[in-house]
């Protein structure tokens, strides 16, 4: 009877466009094992009942055991309600068990909420360490748009989604005997299982940007059979659909296509902007490479970028040249042969064909070049360690498995509203605070600059925006001027591009009531790699690395505690374009990128930096090469004897500072103000301490010993009370 039951299950589910694949053959699967799911849904345990092969016994949440439907369906499936921190229930699974039996649980105890995964009790991780079990994991995919689940309101519903459910390989559990006692542990071995499954199920290595933007569209553009979504604005208030973003991109994208040539680089000079955004997708829609050029650093460094990615043309709008008073930088780019594009001009070249066209292209979903996600998506730049800029290559699948890996880390829903007020010129603002609320059908508002405090505190609590990403410089401001109700809406607040002080933290729960989560990234790696969230959160750590990330501990020359931290992953680079040699890619060795970052990491997975290799000051976010520090001052000391050395400390308001150690005890800071300014070089170059020393410290290879440099400045530092 219950082989019949389960045939016209399968058939039923057939029809409901439930999918079911198995890693290996349903009869390799072990006779005694742990099935773990995430739950999406009330037809979780039918799916599973019909699918799965040794008739395994179910133990289900009260609240799920008492559904009428779950009775109904699995009338004949063996199964028992199950409360996950009844002791006296574990003991009986694992006597279960022990007689070579299967289980199905759900970890999470309830149903998803929202989507995302809920808590995760320890209860699997024990019973499959008792029977010596191994857990069989499993993702369901897409029953949370369907009727029978919990978040209405948070995704939309459709009465016939796509369910795929994907039964991955048995993986046996090894607990640490030391932390057998330790229930977040347990839990987290649990978690990091399932959440390195959903990120397999959910990223697709074979769609570009503008394809996966089209996907989201079709997802998420309505509310109703005609009502469409406004999910993109900024300080114009113009609220934009996906069907806006689209189109206009079509018809930028065909403008742009005429004016370059197929995969070229092409330069893109915009604020956080609608228009920016736009451009973006379409230059990626017709198969060219937007390069992300940092204005603010004046024309000398934007020159060498676009030679280092040998950009010939650049993108960027008269009226953002005025206000920004970049009029002497574009016109010098202009005079250096680049050929300067204004989307004002673009814009009246546009025919009611064109937008009639357009309109079309949208509604067939049409996408004009079948993007290859291994193809460089955008070029992006970090201070070179010589000084001129260094091009980082993304490609459309590095872009995109950072987005869907922040999306396994923090769910994002359609009731939410991310606030960007970081530039799109950096990863951190690109990637997390404009393509990622994006892609995953959240709302963004994009604000030009994060300097704006009082602006961005009311908008804040204008808009009743949830979700704030920003670096821990102008969290302190923010957490001064604001108001506590102009927060009161945020549920998730990010920092990143520098440490968090514990003052900052402090300041944010207990006058805005808001807990502070810190990441930890790097452009070269797209750039989210680890984070706090509200399920594994510990303070004075980077958090956790997200899912699919290999990483391995270096040991360092000259530093004791703690390892470099190398990282291999889909979101790692194509590579760097060097200025000495543009347009060639240099790819990272066998994948693995070397952060620079020196860490610790605990039993618990949490990552905290203890120091850095890569010579680099972080200056209220901003990456300032201490290489090039020293190279800019042998040129204002040009002595044979001359000797300096550029170290980062500590500094309360800006997060580091620049301190140049050097023999020449007449070096200034005006002498270093005037040669930047006559360079073109932004004022963060030069250094804001200089002290004097005699004698430099060197290893046994001849090197200067820079860690102990480090050390002696910060007692001096001290000293000077400075």
């Amino acid at each position: 009877m219950q082989k019949f039951i389960r045939f016209l299950l399968r058939v039923m589910l057939h029809i409901l466009k439930v999918r079911v694949s198995f890693e290996i053959a349903p009869e390799d699967l072990p006779k005694k094992a742990i099935y773990i799911s995430n739950h999406a849904s009330w037809l979780d345990p039918i799916i599973l009942f019909a699918y799965l092969p040794n008739n395994p016994f179910f133990l289900l949440h009260p609240r799920l055991y008492r559904n009428k439907w779950i009775k109904f369906f699995l009338g004949h499936a063996p199964k028992t309600e199950f409360n996950y921190m009844d002791p006296a229930n574990i003991k009986k699974v694992i006597q279960v068990i022990n007689h070579n039996r299967c289980c199905v649980m759900f970890p999470e105890g309830m149903m998803t909420e929202n989507g995302d995964m809920m808590k995760i009790y320890e209860a699997p991780v024990i019973v499959a360490d008792r029977t010596d079990a191994p857990f069989v994991p499993i993702w369901i995919s897409g029953a949370e748009f369907s009727p029978f689940s919990d978040t209405k309101g948070f995704v939309p519903h459709r009465p016939l989604p796509k369910i795929r459910v994907k039964v991955s390989k048995p993986q046996k559990i090894v607990v640490n005997e030391a932390l057998k006692k330790n229930r977040d542990y347990l839990k987290d071995q649990t978690y990091v299982i399932l959440n390195n499954l959903r990120f397999e199920t959910r990223f697709r290595n074979n769609v570009g940007l503008f394809k996966k933007l089209v996907r989201t569209s079709k997802i998420y553009g309505k509310t109703g059979l005609f009502e469409r979504r406004f999910v993109l604005e900024d300080v114009k208030r113009q609220p934009q659909t996906y069907m806006d973003i689209i189109v206009k991109s079509h018809l930028l994208g065909a403008k742009f296509s005429v004016l370059t040539e197929s995969k070229e680089n092409v330069g893109v000079m915009l604020p956080n902007s609608v228009e920016n955004v736009v451009t973006f997708f379409a230059l990626s829609a017709h198969n060219r490479v937007p390069v992300m050029l940092n204005f603010s650093l004046g024309y000398a460094i934007v020159r060498s970028m676009c030679n280092t990615a040998q950009v010939k043309t650049i993108i960027t709008s008269s009226t953002f040249v005025q206000k920004a008073k970049l009029e002497e930088t574009v016109s010098k780019l202009e005079q250096s042969g680049l050929k300067i594009v204004f989307l004002e001009d673009v814009a009246q070249k546009i025919t009611t064909f064109d937008k009639i066209k357009a309109f079309l292209f949208y509604k067939i979903k049409y996408v004009p070049f079948k993007q290859n996600p291994n193809d460089p998506a955008v070029i992006l730049f970090t201070s070179g360690s010589e000084g001129a800029p260094k091009a980082v290559v993304l490609s459309h699948a590095n872009v995109l498995s950072n987005v869907i890996q922040a999306s396994c880390e923090v769910q994002l829903h359609t009731q939410d509203l991310l606030f960007n007020c970081l530039p799109m010129f950096h990863s951190f603002g690109l990637t997390v605070g404009t393509l990622f609320p994006l892609l995953t059908g959240a709302n963004t508002f994009l604000f030009p600059s994060p300097l704006q405090y009082r602006t961005i505190t009311e908008l804040l609590y204008e808009l009743k925006a949830t979700m704030v990403i920003a670096t821990d410089t102008f969290y302190r401001v923010y957490a001064r001027l604001s108001h506590p109700y102009d927060f009161r809406k945020i549920r998730l607040c990010i920092a990143g591009a520098e440490s968090v002080k514990q003052d900052t933290r402090n300041m944010m729960a207990e006058r805005l009531g808001v807990m502070l989560l810190e990441g930890y990234g790097t452009t070269e790696c797209s750039p989210l790699l680890t984070i706090n969230t509200l399920l594994f959160n510990k303070y004075g750590t980077l958090g956790k690395l997200v899912p699919g990330i290999e990483y391995r501990l270096d040991d360092v020359e000259g530093i004791e505690n703690g390892k470099e931290l190398v990282v291999k992953g889909p979101n790692v680079m194509l590579g760097y374009i060097l200025p000495e040699n543009p347009g060639v890619l240099v790819a990272p060795e066998n994948g693995w990128y070397k952060t620079g970052d020196v860490v610790e990491v605990d039993d618990l997975g949490f990552i905290k930096i203890v120091d850095r290799v890569k010579r680099f000051a972080k200056i209220g976010g901003e990456m300032v090469s201490l290489t090039a520090v020293e190279n800019y001052a042998k040129e204002i000391c040009p002595k044979d004897e001359f000797m300096c050395v550029a170290v980062a400390l500590p500094h309360a308001r800006k997060g580091e500072q620049i301190v140049l150690v050097s023999n020449n005890e007449n070096l200034s800071k005006k002498d270093f103000s005037a040669f930047c300014q006559t360079k073109g070089l932004s004022e963060l170059y030069t250094p804001a301490v200089f002290l004097f020393r005699k004698d430099f410290p060197v290893f046994a290879t001849g090197k200067a010993d820079k860690v102990s440099l480090k050390s002696w400045a910060l007692d001096e530092m001290k000293k000077l009370d400075m």
